[in-house]
């Protein structure tokens, strides 16, 4: 009868230290898969998109922007996007204003569809306290760090601009 009430009480330890065991790594393996999980959803969103600068051109004191969202995904949070905008090397990052009430800043329209998915395009305005003359640089980055830059000049007469997202596949 002792030997049973001895077998009895360790198969109850037992158990009860296999439930504390369990209940003590069950919230971290879960965790850890909604961190994976999260992690994995970040790095698809930015495996599926990419953008691209397809046009720049001026008026008066107005810089406009065409980008094409050459991706797979729909993008959203546009107005969470930053741009940075200026003379080559004396550039600062211009924020966005809908009403364009406080120069300068920028704001957008999307020019193909009520949403920006893949093939469609938006229409960046840039509003400037002064013309535009000389080189500047552009980049217009996603709130996923997902970007494109371009150099663009109003200093030769007719506009012109360099693609620097390109310039990495060129043979050297």
């Amino acid at each position: 009868m002792d030997k049973v009430m001895v077998t009895l009480l360790l198969i109850i330890g037992g158990v009860v230290c296999c439930m504390v065991v369990i209940n003590a790594i069950f919230p971290a393996i879960t965790e850890s898969t909604s961190a994976i999980a999260q992690a994995t959803d970040k790095i698809d969103d930015r495996i599926r998109s990419k953008i691209e600068i397809i046009e720049v051109s001026d008026s008066g004191n107005d810089v406009y922007v065409w980008i094409k969202n050459i991706g797979a995904s729909r993008i959203g949070g546009i107005d969470k996007s930053d741009i940075f905008f200026g003379l080559e090397g004396n550039f600062q990052r211009l924020p966005y204003d809908a009403l364009a009430a406080s120069k300068p800043c920028w704001n957008y329209t999307i020019e193909s569809g009520a949403a920006w998915g893949p093939t469609a395009t938006i229409k960046v305005t840039i509003y400037l306290t002064s013309s535009p003359s000389g080189s500047y640089y552009l980049k217009f980055v996603l709130p996923n760090g997902i970007s494109d830059q371009e150099i663009y000049s109003t200093s030769i007469g007719e506009p012109w601009r360099i693609s620097l997202s390109h310039l990495s596949a060129l043979p050297y």
